[in-house]
Parts: structure tokens; C-alpha cells; sequence
């Protein structure tokens, strides 16, 4: 056994020293192949570290959303017939209430009018031989929406204290609203029709930080909703918080809203309705297809570099062929080289992909993020893609026969 072993040994160094030979025979072959495997394991790291920092780059952004925001709403317990109901209501003045507290920069109350609701219309005609199109949700707010969610119109204006003081019929319309319901400019003043009443709409909402059913949604003022569309007791608080003051208001909002009973409400930071992981999970299917792309093109390259190989040294493999050496070992040799080739390539591509990601996130200012896994992996995964790269060009050579090789 221990012979066995010596001979095992001598022949794995034996052919490990053939195959550095035929590496380092052709420098600018070799300098091909490793240019190939430095490129797909250095892709590789790149694609999986911008990923994983443009994911810790988008956590923070929405950490930081949800630290500036918070949301308000009654406590809720199943009744007994199991559905959830409210155990209390929020004030029609909730946000006099707050606004006065340390730390509460904005607030405003957010209501989606319950089924069923009104229909909305961009023209007074109704045909009784066509179904009710689809209309967008009605929701009613208050003035300083804008402040409490961070929108940010897109053209017009929103409706403001006095349009509530006098119960205008105004809307603004969220931008998905908007080109549901065929609105483009405000030039012509646009009205839009909510039930029997026209609401001119004096805006277009573009983005908001949260809330983001406003978008999709038509937005009147809250004491119009209330005269006008049944409108009882709203059901969302939305606040904007000083930075750091989060704890502090989501202890006292309780309070001035309800001091006997403070417990009957919830504040809690806005729901991102799955969009953070919605966006995650796209970033990283967008990495991951990028990624494979560029290591498969590695892995073709390294093919090319052996199978070339292969092809210069036909009359050598003929005449270890004609002395006696196994196709098996022929072909080890050239899978050997290969994986030499990927090993080296995937070093210096792995080194490369970090410099990159650090370079590319000191020049976007982000924290640049990478499992230092990752690396150690992409090495080894730059030995795999030669061994895998090299199988069908140590397949040929083995097949090479002693007389035809030494003929040519």
C-alpha cells in the first residue's frame, strides 16, 4: 500500500510539473488565459459586491424613511366573528393635537373612502349599454399631506387650508391616477367627476416617501369628503418626525391623542407594502444574470486558450501517446493546466472585482459592502471554471491517436 502510495505521489508531481511546463511554454497563451479567467471571476466579484452595497445602500435609505416617518392608526382586536375592528377612533382634530409636540414636524390624516366608493370620471356621461369603467380610489387628506409623506408634486399645486375652510371642490391626483384618467397638463384646468360633483383638479402628485396608495388614488380635501362623499372618521395618522425624535413622539402621540386611554393607539413606522424587498430581490436577479453572463464568457475564453493548446501540441501528446502514456493521464495533464490557469486568473480577477467595488462606492459615497466569503469563494470558483473549461479540450486530447499526430 505504502508503494502504492509513493507511486500515486510521484505521478500526481509528475504531471503537475508537465502541466506547469505547458502553462508557462506559451507566455502570451497563458497571459490569454488567465486575461479570460480574471475577467469572469472578477465580474463575478464585482456584480455580487456592488449588489450586496447597492442592498445595504437601500436598507439605509429606507431606514432612514422610516425613522423621519411614522404612521398612526387605531388598535385593532378580533371581534367575534374574527374580523378586525378599530377599539377606538382618531380625532377630527388629531393634528392640532400633535403638531404642538416636540419632535413632529408635520401631520396629516389620511382617509381611503370605504366601499363603495365613489365613482370617478373624467367626463359627466354615462352609457347604460357599456359597464362602469374602473375608476381609482378616493382618498381625502388634509393640507399639509405633502410635509407628512415627503411628496413632491409634479405640476400644480395642492390644496391648502383655505380650499378646507371653504369645502372647495379640488382634487389633486396621484401621477398613476392621472394617466388612468387621461390627465396630462393643467393648462385647460381639468375637472374630474367624483360621484354627481365636479372637482377641478389643481394638481398632480409625482412621488411621496410613503403612503404610496397616493399615487394611485384621487385626493380631496378632507372637510369636502366629509360634506360631500360621506366622509365620517379618518383612519391614518401621518406624521413627519425630527431626526432622532422618533421614540420620544411615539410615546407622546398616544397621549395628546387620547390621554385616558393612550394604549388605544399604534404608532409604528410606515409599511413599505413589500417594496424593499420587491427591489431587493430585483437588484439581485439583475446582479446574478450579469454575473453568470460574464463567467460564462470567462469560461469560453479559457476553452479557446486550451483547445488551442491542444491543437500546437498534437505531435507531443502523439509521441507520450506512442511511448506508452494513458489517455487518462493526457488528459489530466490538460485538465491540470487549466485549473492552474483558473486558479491564478481567479487571484487576480478576485483582487481586481474588490478594487473596483471599493473604487466605484468611494465614488458614489456609499459604504461599500463585501463578504469577504465572497472572495475566498470566487478563487475557488476561478479553479472550478478551469477544471469545467478545460473538460471537452482534455476529452480531445486524449482522443488524439499516436500515428496520425506524428504523420502531421
Amino acid at each position: 500500500m505504502t508503494a502504492g502510495r509513493i507511486r500515486m505521489g510521484l505521478l500526481l508531481g509528475d504531471l503537475i510539473g508537465q502541466a506547469l511546463d505547458g502553462v508557462g511554454g506559451k507566455p502570451v497563451r497563458l497571459l490569454i488565459g488567465l486575461l479570460g479567467a480574471a475577467v469572469g471571476i472578477g465580474a463575478l466579484v464585482v456584480t455580487v459586491g456592488l449588489g450586496q452595497t447597492a442592498t445595504g445602500q437601500l436598507s439605509s435609505r429606507f431606514d432612514s424613511a422610516a425613522a423621519l416617518h411614522a404612521e398612526v392608526a387605531p388598535t385593532t382586536a378580533s371581534g367575534s366573528d374574527g374580523k378586525e375592528r378599530a377599539q377606538a377612533t382618531l380625532p377630527v382634530d388629531s393634528v392640532s393635537r400633535v403638531t404642538s409636540l416636540a419632535g413632529v414636524q408635520a401631520a396629516a390624516l389620511v382617509t381611503t373612502l370605504p366601499d363603495p366608493a365613489p365613482s370617478v370620471r373624467t367626463a359627466d356621461i354615462h352609457d347604460p349599454s357599456q359597464p362602469p369603467p374602473a375608476s381609482p380610489p378616493v382618498m381625502a387628506a388634509d393640507a399639509d399631506l405633502l410635509g407628512a409623506t415627503g411628496g413632491v408634486l409634479g405640476a400644480g399645486r395642492f390644496f391648502d387650508a383655505g380650499h378646507e375652510a371653504r369645502h372647495d371642490r379640488v382634487a389633486v391626483l396621484g401621477a398613476k391616477a392621472a394617466a388612468e384618467l387621461g390627465v396630462g397638463s393643467l393648462q385647460s384646468r381639468p375637472s374630474v367627476f367624483i360621484g354627481d360633483h365636479a372637482y377641478t383638479v389643481i394638481g398632480i402628485l409625482d412621488s411621496v416617501t410613503v403612503q404610496r396608495p397616493l399615487l394611485e388614488a384621487v385626493i380631496v380635501p378632507s372637510t369636502t369628503a366629509r360634506r360631500d362623499l360621506g366622509l365620517r372618521m379618518p383612519d391614518t395618522l401621518v406624521l413627519q418626525v425630527a431626526p432622532g425624535a422618533s421614540a420620544i413622539v411615539a410615546r407622546q402621540v398616544p397621549i395628546a391623542l387620547d390621554s385616558g386611554d393612550p394604549g388605544s393607539f399604534t404608532v409604528a413606522a410606515p409599511p413599505s407594502g413589500g417594496l424593499e424587498g420587491a427591489v431587493r430581490h430585483d437588484l439581485d436577479l439583475v446582479f446574478f444574470a450579469v454575473a453568470l453572463i460574464i463567467l460564462a464568457a470567462g469560461a469560453l475564453g479559457v476553452a479557446n486558450v486550451t483547445m488551442l493548446s491542444v491543437t500546437e501540441r498534437r505531435a507531443e501528446i502523439g509521441l507520450r501517446r506512442a511511448l506508452g502514456t494513458p489517455r487518462s493521464l493526457v488528459a489530466a495533464q490538460f485538465v491540470i493546466e487549466s485549473l492552474i490557469v483558473g486558479i491564478i486568473g481567479g487571484v487576480i480577477g478576485a483582487a481586481a472585482g474588490v478594487l473596483v467595488v471599493v473604487a466605484v462606492s468611494s465614488a458614489q459615497a456609499w459604504t461599500p459592502v463585501l463578504d469577504v466569503g465572497v472572495v475566498v469563494a470566487a478563487v475557488g470558483a476561478g479553479g472550478v471554471l478551469g477544471m469545467l473549461a478545460g473538460g471537452f479540450p482534455a476529452l480531445r486530447a486524449a482522443r488524439v491517436e499516436p500515428i496520425e499526430a506524428l504523420r502531421s
